[in-house]
């Protein structure tokens, strides 16, 4: 298993795992409900740009560690960075963020996200653009969507389902109604 070290000392926040031509991406930061941090989204951007280019790697699956898959950015750092005066770090962790997003979403090898746990902000972003989600029965995910949209895809029926705290149940685990339902079912 191959891992990447953060330069802060911290454990390593990605980890993977090699099986024939199939590299498997674990998010590593179970106690912060694996959280996306400056360290971890860069590696991430690396690992998915040699994967792309290595003729051996057929299929990259994204997974998470612990409780959760991500659940969202590393927002204490976030906040800590600007608090500190040091907004343009912030503002690197969000232009490097998104552009990961957009190599995930153009990606022309098969990704797979398996969403066990938590999903919200930053690991929605990780699994949207992916090719491929698998929600499980652990997997939570919140409301993405504005109320205008929920009234487009619902009208009467969001009343019925109580307004943007509307979920519904897949297998035993909970998705919000909106964006990710598509995807799922």
């Amino acid at each position: 298993m191959a891992s990447f070290s953060s330069s802060n000392g911290e454990e390593d926040q990605v980890l993977v795992e090699e099986k024939s031509f199939v590299r498997t991406v674990i998010l590593n930061r179970p106690k912060r409900l694996n959280a996306a941090s400056y360290h971890m989204i860069s590696r991430l951007w690396e690992l998915f740009l040699v994967y792309e280019k290595d003729p051996y790697v057929k299929l990259v699956i994204l997974k998470g560690k612990g409780r959760a898959f991500c659940a969202g950015g590393d927002v204490a750092a976030v906040v800590h960075d600007i608090n500190n005066g040091n907004w343009k770090s912030s503002a690197s962790v969000f232009r490097k963020e998104y552009r990961l997003f957009y190599l995930m979403a153009t990606y022309y090898k098969p990704q797979v996200s398996i969403l066990n746990g938590i999903v919200m902000g930053a690991g929605a972003g990780f699994s949207i653009h992916g090719s491929f989600r698998v929600a499980t029965e652990n997997s939570v995910l919140p409301l993405f969507v504005g109320l205008h949209f929920l009234f487009y895809l619902f009208g009467d029926l969001l009343f019925w389902l109580g307004w943007e705290c509307s979920i519904v149940a897949i297998n035993g685990g909970w998705c919000g109604t909106g964006y990710f339902s598509p995807c799922l079912i």
